[in-house]
């Protein structure tokens, strides 16, 4: 269901303060309290239940470079409104990117018809300003602040430290993006709230060629951070540097072995395992819908003692956090599974409501203004556990190590694959050749039950990830300690 580029992972939970300033908003809407309450009246008017406004604004760059040039620069800015109207389980939804009152009007009307019911409700109450005096976005200098020849040298530096890596690197592919999402949202309950998003991200792939073998490498880096970030925590020469690394350690690496081993998975990048076996599943919809495998496993035992999984949108600058979802509500840490068992469910206000008035926990998020909110994560990841990642390895007679994926498919059945983009022969408890093209091959309860050690080094991901679902892309972040499994199915050559 996601993608996230390939990636040894070094970066651990970075030391941010927990909150700072907020940056500036800018309304760029031009609708009054008063305005947005007639709206939401419109909205009402068929007899729905409930009717929100998600209005955004959102500025976007982009710089490619490859074949030694700067290939492309791009600069885009849209603005547009989202009004939705819930009457039990139907969804009303209308966009506009209009902000003339009726235009505003004539979408609300839309969204109304579909969601309509038998008496049409009072004006909602007047709306409450709620919006947050602290962020988690710590952002020192903001990059929308920052000349587009400064975020060239960004891009340039990267791709120059990998293609002088050494003869063998053919190719390389630096690319930098950032963007700055002013959002207002407000609903029938008298809600009101604004926040102001910032997001970036710089990402080099590196392709090598030794012998008519050719391989790749990728490493990236941002979040919801400032451009101090790629000068103090992540410079592009690292970028760069790591990149070819990979690419030239895989020229190499023998193939995959084939069959049931020990597994070991590296901390960091190996979360796209947790986000992917296990979190995609404790989404709200897919267990209202009795489409996911833990439906009926609320406070039932799924894994073993030492598995604990969270999902937490409150941790600062993290690619997946946010100060308030994109429904309003303000996020939390949310336990999903404690020692083993079943504990929560990542919820939505639509899932909230027809699941009998689930708590919220702040996950209701969507692409754009165009998209309703859905159930999604956020920076999900596993707890860490009290083992020492080198006795973890010693542990280990012959196996393999999962350094890195390039992502998988998980099944509504909790049925598993996962890409391997680099590994690790185990052999006497040490690391030995890098192994390329392997595969992971399980289901998400059986592995649960599997893992058997858990470190103490937890450590999060690139900050690059991208999730889709019902054709919709959020940003997420993942993360995990190093974690054994003790018996699992490597797909390679036998």
């Amino acid at each position: 269901m996601c993608h996230h580029g390939p990636a040894v992972e070094k970066q651990k939970r970075p030391h941010f303060k927990e909150s700072g300033a907020p940056l500036p908003y800018v309304d760029h809407f031009g609708l009054s309290a008063a305005d947005l309450r007639e709206v939401l009246g419109v909205a009402l008017s068929s007899g729905g239940e409930f009717a929100e406004i998600f209005m955004e604004h959102r500025t976007y760059d982009f710089i490619n470079m490859e074949e030694d040039i700067i290939k492309e620069t791009a600069e885009a800015v849209s603005l547009g409104m989202g009004i939705r109207v819930l009457r039990g389980d139907r969804t009303g939804f209308g966009y506009t990117n209009d902000f003339s009152m009726d235009k505003v009007k004539k979408t609300a009307q839309t969204a109304a018809a579909i969601a309509r019911g038998k008496a049409a409700l009072p004006l909602p109450p007047p709306l409450h300003d709620r919006t947050r005096s602290t962020s988690r976005y710590i952002v020192h200098r903001p990059v929308h602040e920052a000349s587009l020849r400064e975020k060239i040298k960004l891009v340039r530096e990267a791709y120059d430290a990998a293609k002088s890596q050494d003869p063998r690197i053919v190719k390389v592919k630096a690319h930098y993006s950032d963007s700055l999402v002013h959002v207002c949202i407000a609903n029938s309950e008298g809600l009101l709230v604004r926040d102001t998003r910032p997001m970036v991200k710089l990402v080099c792939a590196a392709i090598s060629e030794d012998g008519g073998k050719r391989e790749s490498g990728y490493w990236g880096g941002g979040g919801r951070v400032g451009m101090e970030f790629f000068r103090d925590v992540l410079p592009p020469r690292e970028i760069g540097r790591e990149a070819a690394r990979e690419a030239l350690l895989l020229l190499e690496a023998v193939d995959a072995p084939a069959g049931e081993m020990p597994i070991v998975l590296a901390p960091g990048h190996s979360g796209v395992l947790i986000h992917e076996a296990v979190g995609h599943l404790l989404e709200a919809d897919f267990n209202r819908k009795r489409t996911s495998i833990f439906w009926n496993k609320m406070g039932r035992r799924v894994g073993s003692e030492l598995v604990t999984i969270f999902d937490d949108p409150t941790i600062p600058s993290s690619r997946g956090s946010y100060n308030i979802d994109d429904e309003g509500t303000a996020p939390k840490r949310t336990l999903l599974i404690e020692k083993g068992i079943v504990r929560g469910l990542l919820q939505d206000k639509l899932s909230s409501r027809l699941m009998g008035g689930a708590p919220l926990t702040g996950h209701g998020r969507r692409q754009d203004y165009s998209h309703w909110p859905i159930p999604r994560m956020s920076n999900t990841y596993i707890g860490p556990g009290l083992d020492a990642p080198e006795d973890i390895l010693r542990s280990v007679q012959k196996g393999f190590y999962v350094a890195s994926l390039s992502g998988g498919q998980v099944e509504d059945s909790g049925k598993f694959t996962f890409s391997v983009s680099l590994g690790y022969l185990i052999e006497h408890g040490k690391l030995t050749a890098p192994v390329k093209q392997a595969t992971l091959i399980g289901t998400n309860i059986d592995i649960l039950q599997k893992l058997d050690r858990v470190g103490s080094d937890l450590a999060f991901g690139l900050q690059t990830g991208t999730c889709s679902k019902d054709g919709q892309d959020v940003p997420v972040n993942d993360g995990c300690p190093t974690l054994r499994i003790a018996k699992m199915t490597v797909g390679g050559r036998s």
